[in-house]
């Protein structure tokens, strides 16, 4: 896939493109089927298919403090879109300058002048221009004038539940990262660097590898089955998200450092500074305050067994990345 980082890097004329234009945050299910139509179209054009996205998203620049955190930073949007089968994604970089752009301008100049669409498909609920003027309806319209076709795809439901980026966000806050992977098609994961920490795991005989802090959205606090992936291979393990309150003064078990801390099963690696890919697969428990040490050592057994026994009884460890 070829990625194209702003309008002013693109050096070659698009093949009669069939394009989709978004945010595309968490490349759901949703979005997944939009992408699906554009490749069937496009093969229909002889053309390429085409995600237009935006960097950084348009929220940080008109209401930062309203953005909220990213299912998907950059770099992981781009290889899911990878993962569809796209073969060309323009990043236009957003800014406060181009947030001025009328909704008429965007498509003449930048659709139909520039790139030479020959057909754009998007999601029932998209919104594009200055102060977000356009809909489909303008969209349709004004592509009309211009003779490019526009295609419309409806909500997609799983379960009663309509499959938005919005919706992920709510449930991966409410811990509830089985349903979140229903509307993504997926596991929801974060990625991180190992970075050293309290070593509180070591004393406690469960030690655990901490993952540094991103403006990714985290689940809800507390104690999570999950898969981790380091060096192509896949674990089992437990994952704590939280500040982990046995350890913070009476009182005071939200004032510590937020950690996302993982203990990886049937593994003795050191591995500070390497990348593990997190993929939450249940939810256990709350994050608890417990009276003493052996308190907590005594529940992470439970939550070990619990987890070996109920989600990971037909899945071991160290499987090879499909």
């Amino acid at each position: 896939m070829e990625i194209i980082r702003g309008l002013d890097r693109l050096k070659r004329p698009l093949v009669n493109p069939v394009v989709t234009l978004g945010n595309f945050d968490g490349v759901h299910l949703g979005h997944q089927k939009i992408f699906e139509r554009v490749k069937e179209e496009a093969s229909r054009f002889h053309g390429e298919s085409v995600v237009i996205t935006f960097e950084p998203h348009p929220l940080k620049i008109l209401s930062p403090g309203n953005c909220p955190p990213l299912l998907t930073p950059f770099r992981k949007k781009m290889i899911f879109i990878e993962e569809t089968g796209i073969e060309t994604v323009l990043c236009i970089e957003f800014s406060s300058t181009f947030s001025e752009i009328s909704p008429d301008d965007f498509i003449k100049n930048i659709l139909v002048d520039n790139l030479k669409v020959r057909k754009i498909i998007v999601g029932y609920n998209y919104r594009f221009g200055r102060h977000h003027g356009g809909d489909v309806e303008m969209l349709k319209n004004v592509s009309q004038r211009f003779d490019v076709e526009v295609e419309v795809v409806k909500a997609l439901e799983i379960g009663h539940m309509v499959v938005s980026s919005s919706k992920i966000r709510e449930l991966i806050k409410e811990g509830e990262v089985e349903n979140a992977a229903r509307l993504l098609g997926r596991d929801y994961l974060i990625v991180g660097k190992v970075t050293e920490g309290a070593k509180r795991g070591q004393t406690l005989g469960f030690p655990t590898a901490n993952l540094e802090i991103s403006d990714e959205l985290y689940p809800k606090k507390g104690v999570y089955a999950v898969d981790i992936l380091w060096n192509h291979l896949f674990f089992n393990g437990l994952a704590s998200v939280g500040f982990n309150p046995t350890f913070q003064p009476s009182g005071d078990s939200q004032k510590g450092l937020f950690s996302l801390e993982v203990y990886i099963f049937d593994f003795s690696r050191e591995i500070y500074g390497e990348e593990l890919q997190i993929n939450f697969k249940k939810r256990i428990r709350d994050e608890v305050r417990f009276d003493s040490p052996s308190k907590l050592i005594e529940q992470i057994k439970k939550d070990v067994q619990w987890a070996r026994e109920k989600v990971f009884v037909s899945r071991p460890s160290h499987q090879r990345k499909p």
